[in-house]
């Protein structure tokens, strides 16, 4: 029997800001947004490449590539210092007191990883599942947040492959949230850019981060939680066997379905967004064959900076998520039409304005709460994270445009959805779904379902 194909680490190092930081800038203080996600996984999220077609010398090309990423992520890295940081523990026993903020100079600096793969892109691409391969693109692979006490707190791992390059990073949670991830990645990119352009000194990046980090008046910048040892709030998540699938939905096939949604609810208040997840909420729950006296939620993850009088700037970096929750029970769900679960999602969304984020946060701080990822979700949500508007596509690295967006093991669960835009825009959307298989096999039998899914064009290789 021939051995599978693995990822082979060449060669590993770190890589610091460049430039000195201000004094003011050594300590980077954490919000209960940010402390909250201390017991869930880093986001991990990359880009597959493909190599260019003329390429006559492999070696020099990929050793002048991983050079030039070096190089503008340590440009980067100047920008968005936390980063390079490490998590600290400040404990005392008298005064009682348990502490965690960021030491932005006390460390090594971001971990870069050159890895190789003996396998294509039409290899990763083309299966109907994600390949169990792709989780080894990514490095903390299982590490919870916390663990950012030891580990980096970014780590880009490039993985090189036959005819491809992908380029995975791993971001601690307490740091960022899908904003702020790409926001850097953004940064970068333009970076890498200017720095082939011979102009790498005073890059015009599109987006400054803002480091500093929100508290409600009269709170912070230290917040002093109510544990003795880590182990109180530390859990390690370990997912189920699940398949992992990405959905490809068209332009028009989403604007169909958000004009079916919005004519059966009477209404012209329903999203793109609001109308698919809607639409896939009703097929998985379906194909679960749950009774129909059971709940069910579809839960969004939604931007608070938007949703505060006045918004957060899109350049606050950090943690800045919530979470809102359509329910149901599952009965309800399946004899009423899209539009009635679409208004649902619309209703849910409304309602989180500035109100009731500042009361969420009032409520944490009065008793602070660490997320497990096993009590957030059960097996009758479908959770849909991650947003179709990022800015995932416009990223270059030399190669031209991506071929695909994959995301690591972070955080995946029963009904788990991590939402990207389509690579060919106009308002398409990928949806990588995470489900039982037999669930998953039930979902690929709903005409209602498939009949809204499209063929990509990722399987065939895009000119660029």
């Amino acid at each position: 029997m021939m051995n599978s194909p693995v990822v082979r680490i060449v060669s590993e190092c770190f890589v610091k800001p460049s430039g000195q930081a201000q004094e003011s800038d050594r300590i980077s203080n954490l919000t209960p947004w940010d402390i909250a996600m201390l017991s869930l996984h880093h986001i991990q999220k990359g880009l597959l490449f493909q190599k260019p077609k003329t390429l006559v010398d492999q070696h020099h090309f990929i050793q002048n590539l991983l050079e030039k990423l070096k190089h503008s992520l340590s440009l980067a890295l100047f920008h968005f210092y936390p980063l390079s940081g490490r998590l600290v523990t400040h404990k005392t026993e008298d005064p009682s007191s348990y502490t965690i903020f960021v030491d932005c100079s006390n460390s090594r600096g971001a971990r870069f990883i050159h890895a190789t793969l003996d396998m294509t892109i039409s290899d990763i691409l083309s299966p109907v599942d994600v390949p169990p391969i792709v989780h080894s693109f990514f490095d903390l692979h299982k590490a919870v947040n916390h663990d950012g006490h030891t580990m980096p707190l970014l780590s880009i791992k490039v993985t090189e492959l036959v005819d491809g390059v992908f380029i995975g990073c791993s971001m601690n949670h307490n740091i960022a949230d899908g904003t702020s991830y790409w926001n850097f990645f953004n940064a970068w990119s333009e970076i890498f850019q200017a720095q082939a352009e011979g102009n790498e000194h005073d890059v015009p990046i599109s987006c400054h981060p803002i480091h500093n980090r929100w508290f409600p008046d009269g709170c912070g910048p230290l917040i002093n939680l109510p544990f003795k040892h880590h182990d109180e709030f530390i859990s390690r998540f370990e997912a189920p066997q699940l398949r992992e699938r990405i959905f490809h939905f068209s332009a028009e096939s989403i604007a169909k379905l958000k004009a079916r949604a919005n004519s059966e609810s009477k209404t012209t208040q329903i999203s793109s967004l609001q109308s698919l997840s809607a639409h896939v909420w009703r097929c998985v729950t379906r194909a679960r064959q749950m009774a129909h006296g059971e709940r069910t939620s579809c839960k969004l993850a939604i931007n608070n900076r938007s949703r505060m009088e006045p918004p957060l700037p899109a350049e606050y970096f950090g943690s800045a998520v919530g979470v809102v929750s359509a329910e149901s029970t599952v009965g309800e769900l399946l004899e009423n039409d899209l539009g009635w679960a679409a208004r649902k999602v619309l209703v849910a969304v409304d309602n989180h304005n500035d109100r009731v984020v500042r009361d969420m946060v009032k409520e944490w701080w009065q008793h602070p709460v660490i997320y497990q990822l096993g009590v957030i979700v059960d097996s009758s949500c479908v959770m849909i994270s991650s947003s179709p508007r990022f800015n995932v596509y416009g990223n270059e690295f030399g190669m031209g445009k991506a071929v695909a967006v994959l995301s690591g093991y972070a955080n995946k669960f029963d009904g788990n959805v991590i939402a990207h835009p389509g690579r060919e825009g106009g308002g398409s959307i990928d949806f990588e779904l995470s489900l039982s298989p037999h669930v998953m096999c039930a979902l690929e039998s709903n005409h209602e379902f498939m009949e809204a899914v499209s063929v990509p064009n990722i399987l065939h290789y895009p000119v660029r």
